[in-house]
């Protein structure tokens, strides 16, 4: 279990409510600790209850506006039930972080139906109705923005991701669609690209696998969760004012080849 304390921020979030979906481990994680820095006022949310009560009492303890929000992204009322939270504590959603996911490795020959079809629940339907309901309450509070977690998957074709990878590209075709659609309304829709990243997810994978991926990134190495969090504060920021659309690979160099 993560157990990072709150490092201290430069006030890039105050005020702000912002709700993180997968925001129990991983880069959800280090994105929830990160806003929370900057001053964010939160929802957080996941399906694994233990974990996330765990970081909304560090969050808490540091002082920030934190509530937890269990559910399953795929669910409708779950994902209204999220936005509805940001609403009723804070009066709004400034900021949607769109991070659950899961990320089986499935090559064509051994995926089932069964297999795509719960993969794209997850990453795709999920992301499509929280950035529906988020983007919703947005549009009655004057705008805000969402930063979608795409993949490397979702920007080149892969070996062994026959159901992660189309998910992915699901997660890139939402941002740039509702990119185009919201923005003339105040809504900027953006999303990051990671490479590998060391992760609990990474770890599930196979030893050949992450070897042979890891080794594709010109930079050396994998990346860490809190660089990934570094691109979804940017691009949430109003320091992107005038940046939508984009999908910003995070991935030491791997889509530039």
């Amino acid at each position: 279990m993560n157990t990072q304390a709150i490092p201290a921020g430069l006030g890039r979030m105050k005020g702000k409510a912002v709700l993180i979906t997968g925001a129990s481990n991983g880069i959800g994680y280090a994105t929830a600790l990160l806003f929370a820095a900057e001053g964010a006022r939160l929802i957080i949310n996941d399906i694994a209850a233990e974990r996330l009560e765990a970081l909304r009492e560090i969050i808490a303890a540091a002082g920030n506006d934190v509530q937890s929000v269990v559910g399953d992204v795929s669910k409708d009322a779950d994902a209204r039930a999220m936005v509805a939270a940001s609403v009723s504590a804070f009066g709004r959603i400034d900021v949607l972080v769109a991070n659950a996911g899961i990320i089986p490795e499935f090559d064509l020959l051994t995926a089932t139906a069964a297999d795509f079809d719960h993969v794209m629940a997850v990453d795709g339907r999920g992301m499509f109705l929280t950035c529906k309901y988020a983007a919703e309450a947005m549009l009655q509070s004057g705008g805000g923005a969402i930063v979608c977690l795409s993949s490397i998957s979702g920007e080149a074709g892969q070996s062994g991701q026959a159901v992660y990878g189309p998910a992915k590209f699901v997660a890139s075709g939402i941002t740039k669609h509702l990119a185009v659609e919201l923005a003339t309304r105040g809504v900027r829709v953006n999303a990051v690209a990671p490479g590998t990243i060391a992760t609990a997810a990474l770890a599930k994978l196979s030893d050949e696998y992450v070897a042979g991926v890891t080794s594709r990134h010109p930079i050396g190495r994998v990346g860490r969760p809190v660089e990934v969090a570094n691109a979804i504060l940017f691009l949430a920021s109003d320091e992107a004012s005038f940046i939508t659309g984009v999908v910003l690979p995070v991935d030491g160099g791997y889509l530039a080849q």
